[in-house]
């Protein structure tokens, strides 16, 4: 037995040493190891400092080294990487690509805010304001929004009649040879008869004029407001506000509301919302229309007298007046300055087409015994030398200054400019807007253009320009006039210059 385990035991010998590399010696071993970490340098140096961090981690050994004399796992094993040293070239691409992708978005976000105007903190920042349905015509996504409004307040739309001068095609243009009622179908269960009545007057311009039309619909609005009864489990402060609106909404299809109704009706809105809730509905209803008495006392019959009594100080002896068209508010301060002041002067009233306003003047003026002269806005560069001062209602007054009023009231201020004559509009202070206009296009009213066919010896000449594609007639109602071109403004807070209106509105809203 120990004769054969001697045996293997030598035999065991000579065949572990055969095939066994030389082993390498301490010196050789330290060398190894230098060259290994020159490689590891090199490496480094190659892909950049964001792969250093990758490297190192995946460098530091997480068990004990492996020994010398046969490859271990940290180890390269011969033309190959370890699975360390690829992890670490895999980390360190991705962080290279991160960081690409950050510097190309703070690239593109400082392109951005460079080709972009900074705002200074002090300067406001742009509010994108929702422009009016009535000077939307041409676009067709506003009137389909209009359509599916007026569909689910139960208000047919009104269309529009012949073609447009295309300066102005995104105005209405409606026709009063057809009653409104052929035109468009109205539900009697949704609009009041009354309204229904007030709509066909203001269509067929039987009732005119700032003031005459906001009276008018206030009056409707108190009788509106009798006939309300509150549903069961509703407010009345939130019903009725929704009740008014069909109705608001078909006077405007009947013809645009002016600036005077769209103050009243935002004032009567605000009044209702206000109301307790401990009122009962008769009490509510009852406050509610002295309140539009009291707004219609105020605003019109009580400011028209503080106007009179203020124009009374510009109106002399023996002075040439002009107005244009028929204002009420300037038809009561000429009548008041001649019959309780005894003031004689004369006044020369201009008239225009179609509507020829000014004979009403005329019959008024006339009917108080005051001396009139009727003339056409044609002639007025013949009587302007004559004139000592000009005497012009309003529409409206705007944010800017502007004063809108009937077509031709530009034409007249810019005349008088040049003939050095005073120009005075009289306005109340409830006709004041907050809107801000610099011309006569973008917001405005177009008439009837059949109005300016006139016949002539049972003849029209211009009886079938609807039938010719290259004809179009533009019958506008208003204009406006630049603030420089009117010397003073005459109102229930006393004479002030048109660059005030800002002021003027600011105090009221203050008040509200």
């Amino acid at each position: 037995m120990a004769e054969r385990e001697g045996a293997n035991s030598e035999g065991a010998a000579p065949v572990a040493a055969g095939p066994q590399a030389p082993e390498l010696s301490r010196e050789e071993k330290l060398q190894l190891r230098k060259e290994k970490k020159q490689q590891k340098k090199k490496k480094r140096s190659e892909k950049g400092p964001s792969a250093e961090p990758a490297e190192l981690a995946a460098a530091q050994p997480t068990s004990p080294p492996a020994p010398a004399d046969g490859p271990g796992d940290g180890e390269k094993p011969a033309g190959g990487k370890s699975k360390a040293e690829l992890r670490a070239e895999r980390r360190a691409k991705q962080e290279a690509e991160r960081a690409q992708k950050l510097a190309r978005k703070a690239e593109l976000s400082q392109a951005a805010t460079a080709a972009k105007p900074r705002q200074s903190p002090t300067e406001p920042q742009s509010m994108v304001k929702r422009l009016p349905e009535h000077v939307q015509v041409d676009d067709p996504a506003a009137q389909r929004k209009l359509a599916k409004k007026l569909e689910r307040q139960q208000v047919p739309l009104r269309q529009d009649y012949g073609t447009k001068v295309n300066l102005f095609s995104h105005l209405h243009q409606y026709s009063r040879k057809k009653p409104l009622t052929q035109q468009m179908s109205i539900p009697s269960t949704v609009i009041h008869p009354a309204v229904m009545r007030l709509g066909l007057q203001y269509s067929q311009g039987i009732i005119n004029g700032s003031n005459a039309r906001c009276i008018a619909l206030l009056e409707v609005f108190k009788q509106l407001i009798r006939d309300y009864s509150t549903p069961p489990n509703e407010e009345l402060s939130r019903d009725l506000v929704a009740k008014l609106k069909p109705h608001i909404s078909f006077l405007n299809q009947c013809r645009p509301l002016s600036a005077s109704m769209g103050n009243a009706i935002k004032f009567l809105k605000k009044e209702i919302s206000c109301l307790p809730d401990t009122l009962r509905e008769d009490e509510a209803k009852e406050k509610l229309q002295d309140v539009i008495d009291k707004y219609l006392r105020e605003k019109i019959v009580l400011a028209a007298e503080a106007i009179s009594r203020s124009a009374f100080e510009k109106i002399n002896d023996h002075d040439v007046i002009l107005v244009y068209g028929c204002s009420s508010l300037v038809n009561r301060t000429l009548c008041d300055a001649h019959a309780k002041q005894g003031r004689a002067f004369r006044v020369i009233v201009v008239d225009s087409r179609p509507r020829l306003e000014g004979r009403e003047t005329l019959r008024r003026l006339v009917r108080h015994g005051i001396h009139c002269t009727y003339v056409m806005i044609n002639a007025i560069s013949y009587v302007l030398p004559e004139v000592s001062k000009v005497l012009l209602g309003a529409h409206a007054l705007l944010a800017n200054g502007s004063v809108m009023s009937r077509v031709g009231t530009s034409q007249i201020a810019l005349v008088s400019k040049a003939y050095n004559v005073p120009v005075l509009v009289c306005c109340e202070t409830y006709k004041f807007c907050e809107r801000v206009q610099t011309d006569s296009f973008v917001s405005n009213e177009l008439d009837d253009p059949d109005d300016l066919i006139v016949l002539r010896k049972g003849q029209a000449q211009l009886g079938g320009w609807a039938e010719n594609k290259s004809l179009r007639l533009l019958n506008l109602v208003y204009d406006v006039t630049p603030p420089d071109l009117v010397d003073l403004v005459i109102t229930d807070l006393g004479m002030i210059p048109c660059t005030s209106v800002p002021v003027v509105l600011r105090v009221k809203n203050v008040d509200q």
